[in-house]
């Protein structure tokens, strides 16, 4: 049993993310509690948790990326048991919401999946959600409990000053992601492009144009996820064609649904840069796949609940060079 600064804290991984659990958890200088995860023939998910967890802080790791229903519901029935054997607290860490894409109805008679997970994981009993780059800020309006959304920024940020890149531009892929483009180019005191698309008609190809000077410039496309990798590199082969130098793309979640990995390979980005809230599969890390840790950041989030200290401090990159 763990005790830090008088409370007694576990921290537990389910199935998802298992090598960053290990991570948070030896950052905060603790074992990763156990727990057996199984499935019964038909499918269903049982969880049995061998130690007590009576009065504890309890900490769970579980990213929601594919399999999306997986992961969820073995973090439900996690909180469930949790709840059930008397937990002091059940504080979730999920570095990647699944779900986040449906935020809003876009269209008639569409859901709004991410208030729906938000009403589940509350009725489970959770007591707060960690989560890192929600693709909607406003996703933290959907809960009622306390919820931290972690920002990448810091660490993305650092890699580049790292790299000592000169001439700098940041790209946001579209227009919805100029505040994020905005903010890395702050730490350069670089200017911002835009990539606007458009479809003259339907079934019609892309229009690409870029809102900026990139000529001449290292272009540095930040977005919070690459999925399938479509717009990511039609807009490096763009900033290409408008004359900027060498390319580089950065994310926070690395979902890589095929084709991602080939496209990738094949483009015109030179380095994607990217962090592990989602565990990539062998199949996943080709030589241009830069995987930085977010252990840190989640490993001092957890001390700071713990004593009672603010985490926002945590989200302000400085080492302005």
């Amino acid at each position: 049993m763990a005790i830090i600064n008088g409370v007694k804290v576990k921290i537990f991984t389910l199935n998802s993310n298992p090598a960053l659990a290990k991570e948070i958890a030896d950052y905060v200088g603790i074992e990763l509690s156990k727990c057996e995860i199984s499935r019964f023939a038909d499918g269903e998910v049982q969880i049995d948790i061998p130690e007590t967890v009576r009065g504890h802080s309890v900490f769970v790791v579980q990213s929601t990326n594919k399999p999306v229903n997986e992961n969820y519901m073995e973090l439900l029935i996690m909180i469930d048991a949790l709840k059930r054997a008397s937990a002091r607290s059940i504080n979730v860490i999920m570095p990647y919401y699944g779900y986040s894409r449906q935020d809003r109805k876009a269209a008639a008679r569409q859901p709004i999946s991410a208030k729906l997970v938000a009403d589940l994981l509350q009725a489970a009993g959770a007591n707060r959600v960690i989560c890192m780059d929600l693709h909607a800020d406003q996703i933290q309006g959907f809960f009622n409990i306390p919820i931290d959304n972690f920002v990448a920024l810091p660490i993305l940020a650092d890699y580049f000053v790292q790299q000592e890149i000169k001439d700098i531009v940041v790209v946001s892929p579209d227009h919805g992601g100029t505040t994020r483009a905005r903010r890395l180019a702050n730490v350069f005191d670089a200017p911002i492009a835009i990539v606007d698309k458009r479809r003259p008609k339907p079934n019609v190809a892309e229009v690409m144009n870029i809102i900026g000077d990139v000529k001449g410039k290292n272009a540095i496309i930040i977005d919070d996820m690459i999925d399938t990798a479509g717009t990511i590199t039609l807009a490096a082969t763009a900033l290409k064609k408008f004359g900027a130098k060498e390319v580089y793309a950065c994310c926070t979640h690395p979902i890589l649904s095929d084709p991602a990995i080939e496209r990738l390979a094949n483009s015109d980005i030179k380095e994607v840069i990217t962090t592990n809230t989602i565990a990539l599969d062998e199949t996943k890390k080709i030589s241009k796949i830069k995987q930085l840790s977010v252990a840190k950041l989640f490993g001092q989030g957890i001390l700071n609940i713990i004593d009672d200290r603010p985490v926002s401090d945590l989200f302000r990159y400085n080492h302005k060079h």
